[in-house]
């Protein structure tokens, strides 16, 4: 099996692992692993934060001004919020240290390469084995 894995620009061969331009030779390869990247909860709610008191401190000085720009970050804080995915990361871990192979939001997708990459590296390893 010449390919055991190829979509989305990634393919996983007996010899090495391809993603995004970069090319990890399967015998430098330790161990891979999924990781997962939460939203950032700290830029919305300080952006929020500041449009609340800017609206707040508008709406005491009857400044019309304030309180529209106030409101406006209020409402780019909550779409930083929105608009963020959780994402899911393939780390690969060579002799060098760690290293980011894929990222992507579907995280069936980043299992189905690292079980490739196992499978591929099982396969490798029983082959040379026989030989």
């Amino acid at each position: 099996m010449e390919n055991p894995f190829n979509d989305r620009g990634v393919s996983v061969t007996r010899n090495a692992l391809s993603s995004a331009g970069q090319v990890f030779p399967l015998r430098d390869i330790v161990s891979v692993q999924v990781v997962t990247v939460e939203k950032n909860k700290v830029l919305p709610v300080t952006i929020s934060l500041l449009g609340l008191v800017g609206g707040i401190v508008g709406g005491v000085l009857h400044a019309p001004v304030g309180i529209v720009c106030g409101v406006m970050l209020v409402v780019v804080g909550w779409l930083t919020w929105v608009t963020q995915d959780i994402t899911h990361r393939l780390m690969v871990q060579t002799a060098n240290g760690e290293r980011e192979a894929l990222s992507s939001v579907d995280r069936e997708f980043v299992e189905r390469v690292g079980a490739a990459v196992n499978e591929a590296k099982g396969t490798a390893a029983s082959a040379a084995q026989k030989a």
